[in-house]
Protein backbone atom coordinates (compact mmCIF):
# COMPACT_ATOMS: atom_id res chain seq x y z
CA UNK A 1 0.00 0.00 0.00
CA UNK A 2 1.22 3.43 -0.80
CA UNK A 3 3.06 5.47 2.42
CA UNK A 4 0.98 8.24 1.79
CA UNK A 5 -2.55 6.30 1.31
CA UNK A 6 -1.66 4.24 4.62
CA UNK A 7 -1.40 7.51 6.37
CA UNK A 8 -4.72 8.74 5.45
CA UNK A 9 -6.02 5.45 6.55
CA UNK A 10 -4.67 6.07 9.80
CA UNK A 11 -5.55 9.83 10.45
CA UNK A 12 -9.01 9.11 9.51
CA UNK A 13 -8.77 6.25 12.28
CA UNK A 14 -8.19 8.68 14.58
CA UNK A 15 -10.69 11.36 14.03
CA UNK A 16 -12.97 8.78 14.03
CA UNK A 17 -11.38 7.48 17.75
CA UNK A 18 -11.62 11.39 18.83
CA UNK A 19 -15.67 11.57 17.43
CA UNK A 20 -16.03 8.49 19.64
CA UNK A 21 -14.48 10.28 22.48
CA UNK A 22 -17.15 13.28 21.98
CA UNK A 23 -19.89 10.92 21.96
CA UNK A 24 -18.76 9.94 25.14
CA UNK A 25 -18.15 12.79 27.00
CA UNK A 26 -21.93 14.20 25.33
CA UNK A 27 -23.08 12.00 28.40
CA UNK A 28 -21.33 14.19 31.03
CA UNK A 29 -20.26 16.89 29.90
CA UNK A 30 -21.95 19.87 27.83
CA UNK A 31 -21.53 20.85 24.27
CA UNK A 32 -19.73 24.28 24.39
CA UNK A 33 -17.90 23.17 27.48
CA UNK A 34 -16.24 19.75 24.93
CA UNK A 35 -15.81 22.46 22.03
CA UNK A 36 -14.16 25.07 24.37
CA UNK A 37 -10.75 22.40 25.06
CA UNK A 38 -10.90 20.80 21.61
CA UNK A 39 -10.52 23.48 19.36
CA UNK A 40 -8.12 25.01 21.93
CA UNK A 41 -6.00 22.20 21.25
CA UNK A 42 -7.07 22.33 17.66
CA UNK A 43 -6.07 25.72 18.19
CA UNK A 44 -2.74 24.68 19.91
CA UNK A 45 -1.76 22.30 17.11
CA UNK A 46 -2.51 24.94 14.28
CA UNK A 47 0.14 27.49 15.61
CA UNK A 48 2.63 24.61 15.56
CA UNK A 49 1.87 23.60 12.09
CA UNK A 50 1.67 26.77 11.04
CA UNK A 51 3.39 27.83 7.35
CA UNK A 52 7.49 28.59 8.93
CA UNK A 53 7.53 31.68 6.53
CA UNK A 54 4.34 33.41 8.54
CA UNK A 55 4.58 35.16 11.39
CA UNK A 56 1.87 34.93 14.41
CA UNK A 57 1.58 38.93 14.24
CA UNK A 58 0.24 38.95 10.69
CA UNK A 59 -2.90 36.91 11.42
CA UNK A 60 -5.51 39.60 11.19
CA UNK A 61 -3.50 41.57 8.94
CA UNK A 62 -6.59 40.54 6.73
CA UNK A 63 -6.79 41.06 2.60
CA UNK A 64 -10.41 39.92 2.39
CA UNK A 65 -11.81 41.31 6.11
CA UNK A 66 -15.49 40.83 5.71
CA UNK A 67 -15.35 37.65 3.33
CA UNK A 68 -12.98 35.88 6.53
CA UNK A 69 -15.39 37.01 9.25
CA UNK A 70 -17.74 35.00 7.06
CA UNK A 71 -15.67 32.40 7.32
CA UNK A 72 -15.16 32.16 10.73
CA UNK A 73 -18.40 32.39 11.55
CA UNK A 74 -19.53 29.87 9.31
CA UNK A 75 -16.47 27.67 11.10
CA UNK A 76 -18.19 28.30 14.42
CA UNK A 77 -21.67 26.66 13.59
CA UNK A 78 -20.19 24.04 11.87
CA UNK A 79 -18.07 23.17 14.71
CA UNK A 80 -20.85 23.45 17.31
CA UNK A 81 -22.93 21.96 15.32
CA UNK A 82 -20.78 18.86 14.24
CA UNK A 83 -19.66 18.48 18.27
CA UNK A 84 -23.70 18.28 19.04
CA UNK A 85 -24.67 15.77 15.98
CA UNK A 86 -21.63 13.42 17.39
CA UNK A 87 -23.31 14.16 20.77
CA UNK A 88 -26.78 13.18 20.33
CA UNK A 89 -26.60 11.08 16.91
CA UNK A 90 -25.33 7.23 16.06
CA UNK A 91 -22.11 7.56 14.72
CA UNK A 92 -22.97 5.26 11.69
CA UNK A 93 -25.64 8.43 10.84
CA UNK A 94 -23.91 11.19 11.52
CA UNK A 95 -21.10 10.50 9.29
CA UNK A 96 -23.62 9.02 6.47
CA UNK A 97 -24.73 12.65 6.53
CA UNK A 98 -21.34 14.26 6.95
CA UNK A 99 -20.26 13.02 3.82
CA UNK A 100 -22.91 15.04 2.17
CA UNK A 101 -20.36 18.10 2.87
CA UNK A 102 -18.12 17.26 -0.70
CA UNK A 103 -21.88 16.97 -2.77
CA UNK A 104 -22.93 20.32 -1.13
CA UNK A 105 -19.77 22.19 -1.80
CA UNK A 106 -20.09 21.40 -5.35
CA UNK A 107 -23.35 22.94 -5.81
CA UNK A 108 -22.38 25.60 -4.63
CA UNK A 109 -19.47 26.27 -6.31
CA UNK A 110 -21.62 26.18 -9.40
CA UNK A 111 -24.13 28.95 -7.99
CA UNK A 112 -21.24 31.22 -6.31
CA UNK A 113 -17.92 30.68 -8.70
CA UNK A 114 -19.29 29.37 -11.48
CA UNK A 115 -18.03 26.18 -11.76
CA UNK A 116 -18.51 23.78 -14.79
CA UNK A 117 -19.65 20.63 -13.35
CA UNK A 118 -20.07 17.53 -15.67
CA UNK A 119 -23.32 15.46 -15.75
CA UNK A 120 -21.81 12.03 -13.94
CA UNK A 121 -20.81 14.22 -10.91
CA UNK A 122 -24.61 15.13 -11.16
CA UNK A 123 -25.58 11.52 -11.31
CA UNK A 124 -23.14 10.54 -8.26
CA UNK A 125 -24.34 13.46 -6.30
CA UNK A 126 -27.63 12.20 -6.04
CA UNK A 127 -26.67 8.74 -5.87
CA UNK A 128 -25.01 10.04 -2.55
CA UNK A 129 -27.90 12.26 -1.11
CA UNK A 130 -30.08 8.91 -1.97
CA UNK A 131 -27.91 7.06 0.39
CA UNK A 132 -28.26 9.54 2.59
CA UNK A 133 -32.22 9.39 2.60
CA UNK A 134 -32.03 5.56 3.17
CA UNK A 135 -30.32 6.26 6.33
CA UNK A 136 -32.02 8.67 8.12
CA UNK A 137 -36.06 7.84 6.44
CA UNK A 138 -37.80 11.27 6.91
CA UNK A 139 -41.12 10.61 7.39
CA UNK A 140 -40.13 6.97 8.55
CA UNK A 141 -37.76 7.50 11.56
CA UNK A 142 -37.31 9.73 14.63
CA UNK A 143 -35.78 12.86 13.28
CA UNK A 144 -33.74 14.42 16.07
CA UNK A 145 -32.17 17.56 16.69
CA UNK A 146 -28.90 15.99 16.01
CA UNK A 147 -30.04 15.23 12.74
CA UNK A 148 -30.90 19.12 12.07
CA UNK A 149 -27.19 20.13 13.62
CA UNK A 150 -25.26 17.66 10.92
CA UNK A 151 -27.29 18.98 8.18
CA UNK A 152 -26.25 22.83 9.80
CA UNK A 153 -22.74 21.59 9.90
CA UNK A 154 -22.91 20.22 6.22
CA UNK A 155 -24.54 23.28 4.79
CA UNK A 156 -22.01 25.88 6.79
CA UNK A 157 -19.04 23.70 6.09
CA UNK A 158 -19.24 23.39 2.37
CA UNK A 159 -20.33 27.38 2.43
CA UNK A 160 -16.98 28.30 4.27
CA UNK A 161 -15.27 25.72 1.88
CA UNK A 162 -16.65 27.58 -0.79
CA UNK A 163 -15.40 31.30 0.42
CA UNK A 164 -11.99 29.78 1.27
CA UNK A 165 -11.49 28.70 -2.40
CA UNK A 166 -12.34 32.39 -3.05
CA UNK A 167 -9.71 33.94 -1.01
CA UNK A 168 -7.08 31.36 -0.27
CA UNK A 169 -5.23 32.63 -3.45
CA UNK A 170 -4.17 35.92 -1.87
CA UNK A 171 -5.19 35.73 1.57
CA UNK A 172 -2.42 34.44 4.00
CA UNK A 173 -2.32 30.84 4.99
CA UNK A 174 -1.53 31.53 8.37
CA UNK A 175 -4.73 33.64 8.71
CA UNK A 176 -7.03 31.15 6.80
CA UNK A 177 -5.68 28.25 9.67
CA UNK A 178 -5.29 30.82 12.92
CA UNK A 179 -9.08 32.69 12.45
CA UNK A 180 -11.55 30.08 12.28
CA UNK A 181 -10.63 28.21 15.42
CA UNK A 182 -9.80 31.90 17.41
CA UNK A 183 -13.43 32.58 16.84
CA UNK A 184 -14.78 29.02 17.63
CA UNK A 185 -12.82 28.92 21.01
CA UNK A 186 -14.28 32.72 21.82
CA UNK A 187 -17.71 32.01 21.08
CA UNK A 188 -17.44 28.66 23.08
CA UNK A 189 -15.80 30.45 26.09
CA UNK A 190 -18.33 32.86 26.02
CA UNK A 191 -21.13 30.22 26.09
CA UNK A 192 -19.69 28.35 29.17
CA UNK A 193 -19.56 31.73 31.06
CA UNK A 194 -23.18 31.97 30.82
CA UNK A 195 -24.10 28.54 31.16
CA UNK A 196 -21.11 27.17 33.85
CA UNK A 197 -18.64 25.43 33.85
CA UNK A 198 -18.63 22.14 34.96
CA UNK A 199 -15.69 20.92 36.42
CA UNK A 200 -14.99 17.25 35.01
CA UNK A 201 -13.84 14.25 36.98
CA UNK A 202 -10.72 12.59 36.42
CA UNK A 203 -11.75 10.34 33.79
CA UNK A 204 -13.41 13.18 31.83
CA UNK A 205 -10.52 15.32 31.90
CA UNK A 206 -8.72 12.14 30.44
CA UNK A 207 -11.42 11.77 27.74
CA UNK A 208 -10.77 15.40 26.79
CA UNK A 209 -7.15 14.89 26.87
CA UNK A 210 -7.37 11.83 24.52
CA UNK A 211 -9.67 13.36 22.10
CA UNK A 212 -7.46 16.27 21.77
CA UNK A 213 -4.62 13.90 21.52
CA UNK A 214 -6.26 11.36 18.95
CA UNK A 215 -7.37 14.82 17.00
CA UNK A 216 -3.59 16.68 17.11
CA UNK A 217 -2.61 13.25 15.80
CA UNK A 218 -4.67 12.73 12.78
CA UNK A 219 -4.16 15.93 11.71
CA UNK A 220 -0.25 15.67 11.67
CA UNK A 221 -0.89 12.00 9.41
CA UNK A 222 -3.45 13.60 7.09
CA UNK A 223 -0.82 16.73 6.23
CA UNK A 224 1.73 13.88 5.78
CA UNK A 225 -0.38 11.97 4.08
CA UNK A 226 -1.11 14.82 1.44
CA UNK A 227 2.61 16.04 0.84
CA UNK A 228 3.36 11.81 -0.38
CA UNK A 229 0.38 11.05 -2.12
CA UNK A 230 -2.12 12.68 -4.57
CA UNK A 231 -5.19 13.88 -2.80
CA UNK A 232 -6.81 12.44 -5.28
CA UNK A 233 -5.86 8.91 -3.98
CA UNK A 234 -6.04 10.89 -0.15
CA UNK A 235 -9.68 11.86 -0.39
CA UNK A 236 -11.89 8.31 -0.91
CA UNK A 237 -9.90 7.47 2.71
CA UNK A 238 -12.52 9.77 3.87
CA UNK A 239 -14.88 6.74 3.59
CA UNK A 240 -13.19 4.12 5.94
CA UNK A 241 -14.48 6.20 8.49
CA UNK A 242 -18.54 4.99 7.95
CA UNK A 243 -16.35 1.29 8.82
CA UNK A 244 -14.53 3.10 11.99
CA UNK A 245 -18.47 4.52 12.64
CA UNK A 246 -20.32 0.95 12.58
CA UNK A 247 -17.38 -1.21 14.71
CA UNK A 248 -17.28 1.49 17.29
CA UNK A 249 -20.97 1.92 17.17
CA UNK A 250 -21.38 -1.36 17.86
CA UNK A 251 -19.01 -1.76 20.87
CA UNK A 252 -19.33 0.41 22.81
CA UNK A 253 -22.66 2.18 22.01
CA UNK A 254 -24.37 -0.72 21.10
CA UNK A 255 -25.36 1.16 17.94
CA UNK A 256 -26.56 -1.75 15.62
CA UNK A 257 -28.21 0.04 11.95
CA UNK A 258 -30.62 -1.96 10.34
CA UNK A 259 -30.12 -3.69 7.00
CA UNK A 260 -31.44 -0.68 4.88
CA UNK A 261 -29.58 1.87 6.66
CA UNK A 262 -26.37 -0.27 5.56
CA UNK A 263 -27.37 -0.60 2.43
CA UNK A 264 -27.86 3.72 2.38
CA UNK A 265 -24.44 3.84 4.02
CA UNK A 266 -22.64 1.95 0.76
CA UNK A 267 -24.75 3.60 -1.24
CA UNK A 268 -23.23 7.14 0.46
CA UNK A 269 -19.82 5.94 0.53
CA UNK A 270 -19.98 4.10 -3.27
CA UNK A 271 -21.69 7.84 -4.92
CA UNK A 272 -19.01 9.76 -2.61
CA UNK A 273 -16.01 7.81 -4.31
CA UNK A 274 -17.34 7.16 -7.81
CA UNK A 275 -17.62 11.56 -7.91
CA UNK A 276 -13.80 11.65 -7.15
CA UNK A 277 -12.99 9.11 -9.82
CA UNK A 278 -14.98 10.59 -12.19
CA UNK A 279 -13.37 13.72 -11.98
CA UNK A 280 -9.70 12.49 -11.82
CA UNK A 281 -10.76 10.23 -15.46
CA UNK A 282 -11.99 13.39 -16.74
CA UNK A 283 -8.66 15.06 -15.48
CA UNK A 284 -6.49 12.32 -17.17
CA UNK A 285 -8.73 12.30 -20.35
CA UNK A 286 -8.17 15.69 -20.75
CA UNK A 287 -4.83 15.85 -20.35
CA UNK A 288 -4.29 12.67 -22.53
CA UNK A 289 -6.17 14.91 -24.86
CA UNK A 290 -4.22 17.91 -24.25
CA UNK A 291 -0.99 16.23 -25.22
Amino acid sequence: MERGVFLALLAYAFWAFADALIKQLGKTIGVFEVGLVLTSISLGTALVLKPREEKVRDVFRLRHPWLMQGIATLRVISGVSLTYAFMTLPLAEAYSLGFLIPATSTILSVISLKEDVRAERWLFIAISFAGVLLVVRPGFGELQWGHLAMVACVVAHAASSTLTRFVSSNERRISLLIVPPIYTVAFNLVMVLILGFQVPNLTEAALMVACGVFGGVGSVLYINAISTAPVSRVEPMNYSQIVWALVLGAFFFNEIPDTLAIVGMVVVVLGGIGAIYADNLRARWTRIRAA
